[in-house]
């Protein structure tokens, strides 16, 4: 059986799907630190646009760090103080309302972005599952945090095969900066790389840009988007 996981990202892009679809269990590793930085995708991510000559706009969900010191991901609260979930949903209507699936998908995202999230974590594990099912695909999502993680990195890894019973992790390709190879060799567990190449398909604009939210390939491609997905990956 294998095993995958990935921090609980908002509006995830394709590299996060094409994992989930290749294992046969996704852990959301929400009991981790949450970090910000120009990799770190919890709270933001990209779609597409041709309103700036990028060709492509944050949409960034605000969260309140102030006196909260290191936090958990599960801990994160969102910063309502804001219309950011009108605003946001105003930049995905008007940027894919003439997308050929818009309308196949746009009520779910109006109804989520009219309700007040509290915690970053239940907003994006509620679009990882809506995007998860509407791409067709079956692993079981599991929060890390429902779990009694202690260890980091290869450990970690560790815990969760066992836990789950799983004899192979698929990792991404940033796994070779950390992972002990020889440590999960001792405790007879499998490791594969994912080698992520991005798909090219369908946009409203033009030129193509990669590595946007998810929601780009669905409004674009609707019931082809898994299959796209596939077909444009390998795994080493």
């Amino acid at each position: 059986m294998i095993i995958t996981g990935h921090q609980p990202e908002y509006l995830p892009y394709l590299g996060f799907f094409y994992k989930m679809a290749k294992a046969d269990k996704f852990v959301l590793a929400d009991h981790l630190q949450f970090t910000q930085s120009s990799q770190d995708f919890f709270n933001r991510n990209r779609i597409r646009t041709n309103a700036n000559p990028l060709g492509w706009v944050w949409l960034t969900v605000p969260i309140i760090t102030h006196g909260r010191g290191h936090q958990k991901i599960n801990e994160v609260e969102i910063d309502n103080s804001t219309p950011w979930a009108r605003k946001q949903w105003q930049l995905i209507y008007f940027n894919y309302k003439r997308t050929p699936f818009f309308n196949m998908y746009s009520e779910f995202f109006e109804k989520l972005y009219s309700k007040k999230w509290e915690k970053l974590v239940d907003l994006n594990e509620n679009i990882i599952n809506y995007i998860k099912k509407e791409l067709g695909i079956k692993t079981t999502i599991i929060r890390s945090s429902d779990h009694d993680f202690k260890g980091g990195k290869t450990d970690l890894i560790i815990e969760l095969c066992k836990k789950f019973k799983a004899d192979t992790y698929l990792s991404g390709l940033g796994g070779k900066n950390y992972m002990d190879l020889e440590l999960l060799k001792k405790n007879n567990l499998k490791y594969i790389f994912s080698d992520f190449k991005h798909p090219v398909y369908h946009q409203r604009f033009e030129p193509f840009v990669e590595n946007l939210s998810a929601i780009d390939l669905l409004f674009n491609e609707g019931p082809r988007s898994l299959e796209i997905i596939k077909n444009s990956q390998s795994a080493a």
